[in-house]
Parts: C-alpha cells; sequence; structure tokens
C-alpha cells in the first residue's frame, strides 16, 4: 500500500506561491492528458521541466470530459497520424494502466448497424481496420450480436465487432502520469494562465497571470486553446472548431445493460451515441456533436440531452434515465483538416505542438508523447537519467479491497475505519492520500476525481463538508479558501459567529 509523506502545512501554503519567474528547459502549456504524457516522457531525461496550467488541476478540458474508451483504431483513415497513433497507442494502454495503478478493462466494442446503407459503411470501416493493424476486427451479423449482448435493439441487421476496444478512467490517468512526472522533477504550475508568448535571444518567455516564466523550449498542448497559442508563435495559421459533447452518467446501481461498449454508425461530426459501461461500473450515455462559438461553453441544453437519449434508445430500446446523477459536456479539438497536428511548429524555433487531438486523443496519448517526446530529446541533444524512479502504482480503493483487505489497511492506518463518502466507500485515508500525492488535489473536484468521493448519487451532497474540512487541514488554509475547483470557486464567506458580530 502506497503512503505518501505528509506535507508540512506551511511548506503546501508556500508551493501554492512559489514558481513565479521559472527558468526552465522545457514549458508545457496545458496540463490534459497528452501534456501529462509528455511530461512523463521528457522526465526520462536530464533538464528542467514546467508545465504551465489555466486551471486549478489536470484534465480540466477534453481529459475529464470524454467517454474514456480506449478506441482499437478502426475509424481512422489509413495513413493519418490519428489511425497510426491511436492503434500504438491502445497497445500501450493494458501495460501503461498496470505500470501507473490505473484502472482499465478491454471488454471490446460493437458498432451497430440498422440497414443496408450503414452495412456498406461498417464494411468500409472493417477495411479500415484491418489496413490499420487493428487486431481481430471484423462483421458480424444479427444472431451473433444478439447472442453477445441480449439488451441490443433486436432491430439491427449487423455490427462491425472490435474485440481490442477498451475502457479507462481519462482523469485518473492523468493525475497518474503527472504523479509520475513530478516524481521525476517536473514542476506542475495551476491556475496559471498564459496571456503572451514572445521569442527570445535564447528561448520563449511565456507571460501569465503569475508573472512570467522562461525556457529554451516551448510546447503547446493547450486542448481547445492549442490554435490560438500557435498562431500567436507562427506565420501559418490554424483553426479549432469547438465541437461540444453531451453526456448522460448513470449510477452504478442501474444494472449494467452491456458488456461492451456500444457505439452507432459514425458520421462525419465523430463517432456517434454509444451506451458504454465504464471502468467503476456505471452507465455511460453520449456524446452529442454540435459545433459552438465559444470554446469555453461546456453547458448542457435540452435538446443536445434529447439527442443523447433518442440516439442512445436506438441502441437499447429499454432505457430509461431514472438512475441518471448527472449530466455534462465537454469539448473536442476538431483541427478544420481533420487530422492531428504534431511536431516543430512551422517558423517558430525551439517550438513543438499538439493541437487538434479530439477523439482518439486519449487513446493516443501515449503513443504521441513517445514520438514527439523523442523528437524534442534528440533536436535539443538531452541525455537520459541513470536515477529515474519508477512509478508509484495507486493503492487498491476500499471500495474494492476484500474483507480481510480492508481489516489490513484499517489495523495500518486507523482512518481506513472512517468512511467520508458513503455512496462510493471512500475513507478519510484515502483522501488525505490524495492530497499528498506529488501532484496532489488543491479542491473539492480535485478529490472528487482522485477518489470518487462525491461521485455517487448524492453527487457530493453529504461528504463535501468534511471533504473541505480535511483540504483545509491539509493545505493549512482557512475553510473560506477552499475552493470546489480552483480559481475563485470559493464556496465559503465566513462563519455566522463572525456574521453576527458584524451586525
Amino acid at each position: 500500500m502506497v503512503q505518501y509523506q505528509v506535507k508540512n502545512k506551511n511548506r503546501m501554503c508556500a508551493v501554492l506561491r512559489e514558481g513565479i519567474g521559472l527558468v526552465s528547459d522545457i514549458i508545457i502549456v496545458g496540463a490534459g492528458v497528452v501534456g501529462c504524457a509528455l511530461a512523463r516522457v521528457l522526465s526520462r531525461y536530464h533538464g528542467s521541466i514546467t508545465v504551465l496550467e489555466k486551471a486549478g488541476d489536470m484534465a480540466e478540458g477534453a481529459s475529464k470530459a470524454n467517454s474514456g474508451i480506449v478506441h482499437a483504431g478502426f475509424d481512422a483513415h489509413p495513413g493519418t497520424l490519428k489511425a497510426r497513433l491511436n492503434v500504438e497507442g491502445a497497445k500501450m494502454y493494458p501495460e501503461l494502466c498496470r505500470e501507473l495503478g490505473v484502472p482499465y478493462s478491454q471488454p471490446g466494442a460493437l458498432v451497430l448497424g440498422f440497414s443496408e446503407e450503414d452495412r456498406a459503411t461498417l464494411e468500409n470501416l472493417v477495411r479500415q481496420g484491418e489496413a490499420n493493424g487493428v487486431p481481430g476486427v471484423r462483421l458480424v451479423e444479427r444472431d451473433e450480436i444478439l447472442q453477445m449482448e441480449p439488451q441490443t435493439n433486436p432491430a439491427v441487421l449487423c455490427a462491425l465487432y472490435a474485440p481490442t476496444s477498451g475502457l479507462t478512467s481519462p482523469y485518473e490517468m492523468t493525475f497518474a502520469l503527472a504523479d509520475h512526472a513530478a516524481l521525476n522533477g517536473v514542476r506542475f504550475e495551476r491556475d496559471t494562465q498564459v496571456q503572451a508568448v514572445s521569442a527570445t535571444e535564447t528561448g520563449w518567455k511565456v507571460e501569465t497571470n503569475r508573472g512570467e516564466f522562461t525556457a529554451k523550449v516551448l510546447v503547446n498542448c493547450a486542448g481547445v486553446f492549442s490554435a490560438k497559442l500557435h498562431n500567436m508563435i507562427s506565420d501559418t495559421r490554424l483553426n479549432i472548431i469547438y465541437r461540444r459533447g453531451q453526456y448522460y452518467l448513470l449510477d452504478r446501481m442501474t444494472p449494467l445493460p452491456f458488456t461492451m461498449t456500444m457505439f452507432q454508425c459514425p458520421t462525419k461530426m465523430g463517432k456517434g451515441v454509444l451506451v458504454s459501461p465504464t471502468v467503476h461500473g456505471n452507465t455511460l450515455l453520449g456524446p452529442s456533436a454540435e459545433d459552438i462559438p465559444d470554446d469555453t461553453d461546456v453547458s448542457t441544453t435540452a435538446e443536445g440531452l434529447k439527442f443523447v437519449l433518442d440516439k442512445a434508445r436506438l441502441t437499447w430500446p429499454n432505457l430509461s434515465v431514472r438512475g441518471s446523477i448527472t449530466n455534462f459536456s465537454g469539448i473536442r479539438a476538431h483541427e478544420e483538416k481533420g487530422d492531428f497536428v504534431i511536431g516543430a511548429v512551422s517558423g517558430a524555433k525551439n517550438a513543438y505542438e499538439t493541437v487538434g487531438i479530439e477523439s482518439p486523443g486519449l487513446s493516443a496519448a501515449p503513443a504521441i508523447a513517445e514520438m514527439l517526446g523523442k523528437q524534442i530529446a534528440e533536436e535539443m541533444g538531452l541525455t537520459l537519467k541513470t536515477d529515474y524512479q519508477p512509478a508509484q502504482p495507486l493503492p487498491k480503493p476500499f471500495y474494492a479491497m476484500t474483507t480481510p483487505e480492508r481489516k489490513a489497511a484499517v489495523e495500518q492506518d486507523s482512518l481506513y475505519g472512517r468512511m467520508v463518502c458513503r455512496c462510493e466507500t471512500v475513507t478519510e485515508a484515502e483522501i488525505r492520500a490524495a492530497i499528498r500525492r506529488p501532484v496532489g488535489a488543491r479542491s473539492i473536484d480535485g478529490v472528487k476525481r482522485r477518489t470518487r468521493a462525491g461521485m455517487g448519487r448524492c453527487q457530493g451532497g453529504f461528504c463535501s463538508p468534511r471533504v473541505a474540512e480535511i483540504l483545509s487541514e491539509e493545505l493549512g488554509i482557512p475553510m473560506t479558501q477552499v475552493t470546489k475547483n480552483g480559481g475563485n470557486s470559493y464556496l465559503l464567506t465566513g462563519t455566522i459567529l463572525d456574521a453576527l458580530k458584524e451586525e
């Protein structure tokens, strides 16, 4: 069982403030799954690395608001970066998740067809999958589909079967990548928004809301904002189309209708609405696909959610959303030419980028990091460390422990005996460990995504006050400084006693 050292409270407060004016060898802008994966790869080499993230935590953009699917790789056109890196990345996931202690399963996927037109689409996808090197992809007919997944709409005609399609937790993966990078010296500066970037004689100056950061090399992993950053430093122009996807999440008390991820035929807008289990036993419905003008608009709409339900019922006619516990949306960074843009920035010395990393970005992230990390290391002349530290795999969560394992955990640390989140069976020991991780939680949502405290039916209604108390204690800050999600998302303004005194 991994135990992280207790941080000195005064030291933690200092960590929240330090880092301004930092000089590094490499600055990575963006701490999504790609930015954190790249930071981890580069941490194998000698050199100082700083990751700048505008949000209060890693994985705040598309890396938290996606389907959690490790795609097999049949959807991308052969010869594209999407196709190659999707297949390479998917192959890396089982070992990577084992190494980091991140949940992963490989239940496979079906892409359903309900017409002869769909059959033609699926036959083409099978050919694409074979060309891309996807193992075991094939066309299956109605009888085999209903044998595999009995709750499928009996009107189904055929389906593409991809046995290597997998599932993971995208935000847990991102946090684990960041922790391993930090263990090997990478600095993460959160709540640090890039405002301007300019070339210097020795590299790059990055101006942020928290002051200036300088580095020899700049790497753009800014997700939906990546084209804006590209256009700050290059004479060539890139354009991101902001494509919002909305979801339903059903609680774990709802019986899982399918063992596999159930897709519908893709369109030019994306892979279509899926019905899928998650690695934690929930059922996920979505996403929609709508192009929007605002790169920050992650609202959900009645129209978008109705679209998801209507499409999901084509797969699962008996669908009921009585078990729905939340809706959410995320924005995909669709580059208008349709492929990933990865490598050196045209016309900008010592600058690299990952632009247009939409689906299958999560699947491709490990391969993107290896490819770009190798390029950067070679062109900078970096040498490998001899003291590179292996990952510290995350301990088994309390909810997944057997009774003897729980007993042993409580005997080792009595805080395992204090239940904070009853919906998801999360203990005080786990919450304190999440805050003490190398790049630990600083907010209530940060604790939620690292431990699942607040992800159950009550959505944090009962456990949030205690989580806030623990954050206050661990970070050495007053309760009024605890945030829901970083920035200015404060929950409390003071005490009732203080308010009465003011009257």
